[in-house]
């Protein structure tokens, strides 16, 4: 058994790597979220994959003092939890720790940086996916690749992410990763939410279609003002490709929209919108997904909204 393993969140994500970690390490699961706390302290996490359901026990905790001395962690909460997730960490993350985060969307990174210091946030991206199903129970979704930026203090957590079964790889250029992430999340992501609609449904519906394409091309088109290059040559044929892949799951947006909880649209099409600004680069769809999800869900204005002339 390694060195005890924090992990910041209780939803699917949370979930699926505490399962499959829970056999290699000492597992506690932080967070606020009362239900999954009390199902996960009753019960442990039931991960639906391959067709079986796996109880696994863990330690789970509102308490950051249950925590402290924490030397690894992963970072799966929201995107719009991580300033919380930061404070939670500043308290319990050791001197010498590192906490990796694998969110979607960007800013966590430094966000976390902005509590924690440079030298103990780490960056990843992963391609797993999981669907909540209930408190403390998800089903495993899509699989692939779990890329790691270069850290010093980041060996001992690739490897035992290694030893649970995923597939870590060194990535050189992972802002290139990040955005190629963020350019599927663009086009899946809203369109389901507002559809409410599974991921291979887009697919069939032309119009929806043409969204999900055109929204990811204009994210790709941000990511190359910035100087950064996909990991893909063609983001249209690639979010079709991940839509077909995934084309039974529910997006973590959707199930957000389900649950009446916050999305992480600021996080994904408001983040490209942000980009796109700051680089000279035009969203009016993205824009446009960005606000109807704001809307959808009754959340307030965007901290900054941007004139619609400004981005048609």
């Amino acid at each position: 058994m390694s060195d005890p393993l924090l992990i910041v969140g209780t939803g699917a994500m949370a979930c699926l790597f505490g399962a499959r970690l829970a056999p290699h390490a000492q597992v506690t699961l932080l967070g606020t979220w009362s239900d999954g706390l009390r199902a996960l302290q009753q019960d442990g996490i039931r991960l639906d994959e391959n067709g079986r359901t796996q109880p696994v026990r863990v330690r789970a905790t509102s308490q950051v003092a249950d925590c402290r001395g924490a030397s690894q962690a992963l970072v799966l909460v929201k995107s719009w939890q991580t300033t919380r997730a930061a404070r939670q960490l500043a308290e319990c993350l050791a001197p010498q720790g590192v906490a990796l985060t694998l969110q979607n969307g960007l800013g966590n990174l430094e966000t976390l940086q902005a509590e924690l210091g440079p030298e103990r946030p780490a960056l990843g991206v992963t391609t797993v996916g999981a669907t909540l199903l209930g408190p403390g129970w998800a089903r495993a979704g899509g699989s692939g690749p779990t890329y790691l930026a270069a850290h010093p203090r980041l060996e001992p957590l690739a490897e035992l992410l290694q030893e649970a079964g995923f597939d870590v790889q060194p990535a050189e250029d992972l802002q290139g990763l990040v955005w190629g992430k963020l350019a599927i999340n663009a086009g899946i992501n809203p369109l389901t939410a507002l559809l409410e609609v599974p991921n291979g449904e887009l697919l069939v519906r032309p119009g929806a279609r043409e969204l999900m394409r055109a929204a990811a091309q204009e994210t790709a088109a941000v990511a190359a003002a910035r100087g950064l290059q996909l990991p893909y040559p063609d983001a249209a044929a690639r979010v079709e490709e991940v839509a077909q892949r995934t084309a039974s799951n529910i997006s973590s947006m959707l199930q957000d929209i389900r649950r009446g909880a916050p999305t992480e649209i600021d996080a994904i099409n408001g983040a490209v919108v942000r980009e796109g600004e700051r680089h000279g680069a035009l969203t009016p769809l993205n824009w446009t997904l960005w606000n109807l999800v704001r809307a959808k869900v009754n959340g307030a204005p965007p901290d900054r909204m941007i004139a619609r002339s400004e981005v048609a």
